[in-house]
């Protein structure tokens, strides 16, 4: 039997948002949330921490962590409106994203969209029903928004362009280096333990006979092999010496992981220490209590080395630089975190300095959503 204090534990770190304002502010304040990313990212760009390609690429995975969440606000549009509305369940600890399972029910959806849209009546039929329900039944048209709420979700699904619990490697051509060739590799996964979107950028010198995205036997095992590494608990330092060790003409130069989140909020999460105290002595108003959190974890080669590879042959293998102190337990050669927060959560944390902040890089979104960058 487990020990139930453990299941309480587990248990208490989901939530279901189950009334309909709650569930509607919870979207809105992702909404502005996911608004910002975009704009840190060409802010760290501009400041030569991402190249153009990785800018690009990674804006792309922030556009489709957007797109999620605004396909899930029409699925749980409804959520309190009846009791066969669905609601959200959300990981309100160290977290404040939706549960992983979330996201693989929406995968499990996105497979049946066509056929759930082709049995469902037009936006223009359910809306002039709602019409003619709410003038002639004086009555309101529950059912039907609910049927629109999830016509709009599966017509999201459909559209595609969404982080799902897992987005397979594609591979980015940057440039020929002599008789390798250097692709940018990069995947995201919706991680399982932490309930958070990651993704992954790996450069890579290719010395194979084909081009790694259009070789039919290395490419399929690569991309496998990375989505099987793909977990938080992982060390990056693991990650790329057993890609390494398996691919004898895959070279990982240099692997990435950027964590996006927790999302901290007074009003949907149970945080504790520094932040905890910064976000109750804000008082900030609706929309403006939150701050999220954006960890880079950097692995860089440091230089290639010949190892004996059996009898008769050798191999080449990467020697990682790792970070002076905490190398071992870090497993990367530097980790760098931001944290993007309003301008009243800001000022109470200037004031109080709490000392397990003070390494995190911030961003401020200041008056129209201006994003400040701080020293």
């Amino acid at each position: 039997m487990p020990d139930p204090t453990v299941k309480d534990i587990l248990t208490s770190d989901h939530h279901e948002l189950y009334d309909t304002l709650v569930a509607r502010r919870y979207f809105a304040k992702f909404d502005r949330i996911t608004g910002h990313l975009g704009r840190v990212a060409a802010e760290v760009e501009a400041e030569g921490r991402l190249t153009r390609t990785e800018a690009r690429v990674l804006g792309r995975y922030l556009t489709a962590v957007a797109g999620t969440f605004r396909a899930l606000s029409h699925k749980y549009l409804m959520t309190g409106r009846g009791e066969s509305a669905p609601r959200l369940t959300i990981d309100r600890h160290e977290s404040g994203f939706p549960v992983a399972q979330e996201l693989m029910t929406m995968a499990v959806d996105a497979q049946q969209a066509e056929k759930h849209l082709a049995g469902m009546p037009s936006e223009a039929e359910l809306k002039d029903r709602m019409v003619r329900q709410i003038v002639g039944d004086l009555t309101i048209p529950t059912a039907l928004q609910f049927a629109l709420s999830q016509r709009y979700y599966y017509e999201a699904l459909a559209a595609g362009g969404l982080f799902w619990a897992r987005n397979d490697p594609d591979a980015q051509w940057i440039r020929d280096l002599g008789t390798r060739r250097h692709f940018l590799v990069h995947w995201a996964v919706w991680d399982t333990q932490n309930n958070l979107p990651v993704v992954y950028l790996m450069d890579v010198e290719d010395s194979g006979r084909r081009p790694l995205p259009t070789d039919a036997y290395r490419w399929p095992q690569a991309q496998a092999a990375l989505m099987a590494q793909s977990v938080g608990g992982l060390k990056l330092l693991t990650i790329a010496t057993g890609f390494d060790k398996d691919f004898s003409d895959l070279h990982p130069k240099r692997l990435r992981r950027i964590i996006l989140g927790p999302m901290y909020s007074a009003s949907f999460t149970l945080q504790s220490g520094p932040i905890s105290k910064v976000l109750e002595g804000a008082k900030a108003p609706e929309g403006e209590d939150w701050a999220l959190v954006w960890t880079v974890e950097d692995l860089v080669s440091d230089r290639e080395e010949e190892v004996k590879d059996g009898w008769f042959s050798t191999a080449v293998r990467q020697v990682y630089k790792l970070d002076p102190v905490a190398g071992a337990e870090l497993g990367a050669t530097r980790q760098d975190r931001m944290i993007i927060l309003p301008e009243r959560p800001y000022q109470v944390l200037v004031e109080q300095n709490p000392a397990g902040l003070r390494a995190y890089r911030k961003f401020v979104v200041g008056a129209g959503g201006r994003l400040v960058p701080t020293l």
